[in-house]
């Protein structure tokens, strides 16, 4: 099998190395800007870099290129490791008719906007909200629903450029300056709440292996407001784990997404404990989720999203066996450019990061108590020992 793996961002090394191991011919198209970046050039066959125009890679020239290389290397699957890469993809399989997710399935894993009407449409609950296009359906939108509200980006990842609203006055100038851009965001009630994240491999349509997660602040706190970020097993067998399990198919389900993994997001909302739909990705999750997921059950979500592409058409696949553990993690700005994590050498310890002006570590346990207890004693030495802050960009630089 040739593979093309598309990676605006240095990530995915594990997918890469797997795909290559399982007998595919692993081809990377990266940026110019990452040739020097450490990636597994071992298990590579061979590496094609676009140039960097500053925002994206223009599809029209990304296109070209790849079908150049076609006349060549017959490729039989397309993988875009990263969020920002899903369209890329989607519009490589589309005009090379390579089997996968097409233009119109993306949407749904890419456009906020879209993902939410699919979800509510197929009953799964979401927070209200309202595309930014007719003025006067969102000053109805705001009249009707009680706020404060949240004006997203709808291709964004994570909380950048998300703007709290608290009073409808407040939207209109920030409408007034995205201008021509506006009707790419939506704006949506903020719901007050617990956030969870489920992350999982699919295989013809069924869910094959998940974890339930949640985090210690929403990422949008952590980002816009600065602090330690944490994310951990929920307590297996909890009533929010079943819930979750089973909100979780419903999404995979309705999003359609067939073979590869996805991150996804849900609220507990304070006010009636109901779990709202925040949004989902046909990725990995960021920020070393993959790595404390194979902590707590001993399978790397990257690897095994590499046996499921490299899987023949009629093959068949299923993970490994797991064990039940529990872990979690933590990352915090840093304020020196290679913090000193010596003194963290707990046996619970499996993990450390080594990224510059970044602290960060992963902690592991047979029990949901004993994780939140190192956890929580771990985020108080990292606010005296390396915690500092920035302000939140307002979309991904590549």
């Amino acid at each position: 099998m040739n593979l093309l793996a598309i990676a605006s961002y240095f990530k995915g090394e594990p997918f890469l190395e797997e795909a290559q191991r399982q007998g595919a011919n692993v081809y990377l198209l990266t940026s110019e800007h990452l040739r020097d970046e450490a990636w597994p050039y071992h298990a590579i066959t061979e590496t094609f870099y676009m140039p960097d125009p500053g925002d994206a890679w223009n599809e029209a020239d990304m296109i070209k290129a790849v079908s150049y290389v076609a006349r060549r290397i017959d490729f039989q699957r397309i993988v875009a490791l990263d969020d920002f890469d899903v369209e890329k993809a989607a519009a490589l399989r589309e005009h090379l008719r390579v089997p996968g997710m097409g233009d119109t399935r993306t949407r749904y894993f890419r456009d906020k906007l879209a993902m939410r009407e699919r979800a509510q449409d197929c009953g799964i609950a979401v927070p209200a909200f309202s595309p930014v296009v007719n003025h006067s359906k969102l000053h109805q939108f705001m009249q009707e629903t009680e706020g404060p509200w949240v004006l997203k980006p709808r291709s964004q990842a994570s909380a950048m450029g998300i703007k709290k609203i608290n009073h409808p006055d407040e939207l209109w100038p920030l409408l007034e300056q995205l201008g021509d851009e506006q009707s790419f965001h939506v704006l949506e009630r903020f719901l007050p709440g617990d956030i969870y994240h489920v992350d999982c491999a699919i295989f013809d349509s069924e869910v094959v292996l998940s974890r339930v997660h949640k985090y210690g602040d929403p990422p949008m706190k952590t980002m816009h407001e600065g602090g330690v970020f944490t994310s951990f097993n929920v307590e297996k067998g909890s009533p929010d784990e079943v819930a979750l399990q089973a909100e979780n198919l419903k999404v995979v389900q309705a999003m359609g997404q067939r073979r590869g993994v996805m991150h996804t997001e849900f609220i507990k909302a304070h006010a009636d404990g109901t779990f709202y739909f925040l949004e989902t990705a046909a990725r990995v999750g960021g920020a070393n989720i993959a790595e404390m997921m194979e902590a707590s059950c001993g399978l790397n979500l990257w690897r095994e999203w590499a046996k499921i592409e490299c899987t023949p058409d009629d093959g068949s696949y299923a993970p490994d066996e797991t064990y039940e553990g529990y872990s979690g993690i933590l990352v915090s700005l840093a304020r020196q450019e290679w913090p000193d994590l010596s003194g963290y050498s707990d046996p619970e310890i499996v993990w450390k990061m080594n990224k510059r002006h970044h602290a960060g570590l992963i902690v592991k346990g047979d029990s949901f108590d004993h994780v939140q207890q190192r956890l929580d004693a771990y985020s108080r030495r990292f606010y005296d020992d390396f915690y500092t802050r920035l302000d939140a960009p307002d979309k991904a630089t590549y």
